[in-house]
């Protein structure tokens, strides 16, 4: 899973019936570890929102809840992030 912030949306009026009834967000990694490939769009299951810091899970952690059991989802935002505290002298 990483931290990201969501900063737009998606709309796909022809998409797998797996994808059908979801919301599809673009979402940029915070960390750098994670910034290989920069922003990517991931199936939202919590509500989010342009602006919002999500918690995501990708492959098969995507797939695990019951909305997208079975679905081609390989990112989904599966919590809002309310605050992130960092011990800075770790990195």
């Amino acid at each position: 899973m990483f931290s990201a912030r969501v900063v737009g949306n998606v709309v796909a009026t022809q998409k797998d019936k797996g994808l059908v009834g979801t919301k599809l967000l673009i979402v940029c990694p915070l960390y750098e570890e994670f910034k290989k490939e920069k922003c990517l769009v991931a199936v939202d299951s919590v509500g989010a929102g342009i602006g919002e810091t999500v918690l995501v899970a990708s492959g098969s952690g995507a797939r695990k809840t019951n909305q997208f059991e079975g679905s081609p989802v390989d990112l989904a935002i599966v919590g809002i992030i309310d605050e992130i505290e960092l011990d800075e002298s770790s990195f």
